[in-house]
């Protein structure tokens, strides 16, 4: 193939990020990620890999690879607010993953493969970030926050939810994120509980705790989620009022959670966010434009946010093969937003009502519960494989 001198920088390289770094560079882009973390991020709470993402995954080669990484949950069990059995269910009845094919496995395995298949052919910048853009007719001006500064014929922000050069190209983010409701808090704790390869959920009206444990390890991820009108800002820039928050909404809680609290305590990992969705007019703005969560994040409600981050990475990259920006970034929307609707819609089928905010909507849904078949349907959610890949390079 013959090579180009255009050049991209990436903000960002968890999953969008390395993607399209792979892409672009077998399109003939000279690639950089920067990223401001000192290096490629490990752990995690698992993932999912679903649809058409399965696919974005093969042509990358890193398939077998995931396949041996996969966890392979086995059992999702609910409680009633006294800690008793509700009902013990497959995990995909829930997700509508498909037994046999679709992937779960810990977000650092997913990192790990897309670092390590893209990281000989491209740049990368760590412990770095973007802190200026200019655009002109023949490029973008960077600056970065570790000082010296670079041009560039494009600029694609990765860089998740709370991305930064969405916010230098087109506002504040509270302009596109659509709170859903919830709030959630995540860490890792001891495995103490004789959990392997299984989730447990506890919930009473408006609130849910759960154990997920990946294998066989000694550790296991605590998940809080609890119901919130309005979105607590005091919490988010303080780990210490996260704590308090999250302490006060399961003071008076049973099952295991006192404990859980305890842990949450002494936490190192503790992850805080609201639950919500990106929702943006357009993904550009010129010559930068956005994908992954930065452009369309769907919540970990449609349990969809990697598989659109891996298949609107490689929409984009396959958009700008042979295209000016210009014309890259229209066939990019044009090509992606129907897929990514699709998805981020499943937050109203099926997603909010894991954790109903009443208690005549948590009988309805301990009811639904004991009648789901204990086989898992053959087939997924149709938004899942709802986007049939382009091939790359895209054929005239």
């Amino acid at each position: 193939m013959t090579r180009t001198t255009r050049t991209a920088l990436i903000s960002g390289s968890s999953i969008a990020g390395p993607t399209l770094a792979f892409w672009l560079n077998r399109c003939g882009y000279a690639v950089t990620v920067v990223e401001r973390a000192s290096a490629p991020r490990s752990g995690g709470y698992p993932i999912d890999v679903r649809g058409t993402a399965l696919e974005v995954v093969r042509r990358m080669g890193i398939l077998p690879r995931l396949r041996d990484a996969h966890i392979d949950l086995r059992r999702l069990t609910f409680l009633h607010e006294d800690g008793s059995e509700v009902a013990s269910i497959h995990p995909h009845t829930v997700t509508g993953g498909v037994e046999g094919r679709d992937l779960e496995v810990r977000r650092g395995d997913l990192t790990d493969a897309l670092h390590a298949a893209v990281r000989d052919d491209v740049e990368f910048l760590f412990n770095d970030s973007i802190a200026t853009l200019d655009q002109h007719a023949h490029g973008v001006d960077v600056t970065f926050r570790g000082g010296g500064a670079r041009s560039f014929d494009v600029v694609l922000g990765a860089d998740g939810i709370h991305s930064d050069t969405r916010e230098m190209l087109f506002g504040p983010e509270d302009q596109f994120h659509h709170y859903l409701g919830y709030c959630f808090a995540v860490f890792t704790m001891r495995n103490t509980f004789g959990l392997s390869h299984e989730t447990v959920m506890w919930n009473a009206p408006g609130r849910a705790a759960a154990l997920y444990a990946v294998g066989d390890d000694d550790a296991v991820h605590a998940f809080f989620t609890f119901a919130r009108p309005e979105l607590p800002f005091s919490a988010f820039p303080d780990p210490a009022a996260q704590r308090g928050l999250v302490a006060e909404v399961f003071a008076d809680a049973g099952w295991e959670v006192p404990g859980m609290l305890t842990a949450m305590r002494d936490a190192d990992d503790l992850y805080f966010d609201a639950v919500g969705q990106i929702r943006m007019p357009h993904w550009s703005s010129g010559r930068v434009a956005l994908a992954g969560d930065a452009a369309y994040a769907p919540s970990f409600l449609t349990g969809q946010g990697t598989s659109l981050a891996l298949v609107g990475a490689y929409m984009l990259a396959c958009s700008l093969a042979g295209r000016d920006h210009t014309e890259g970034f229209a066939a990019y929307e044009d090509g992606t937003r129907e897929f990514v609707s699709a998805n981020q819609a499943l937050v109203g089928k099926g997603g909010a009502t894991l954790f109903p905010t009443t208690a005549e909507a948590l009988a309805q849904r301990n009811d639904r519960l004991r009648h789901l078949g204990a086989t898992p349907p053959a087939q997924g959610r149709p938004a899942h494989s709802a986007l049939t890949l382009p091939e790359f390079p895209p054929t005239s």
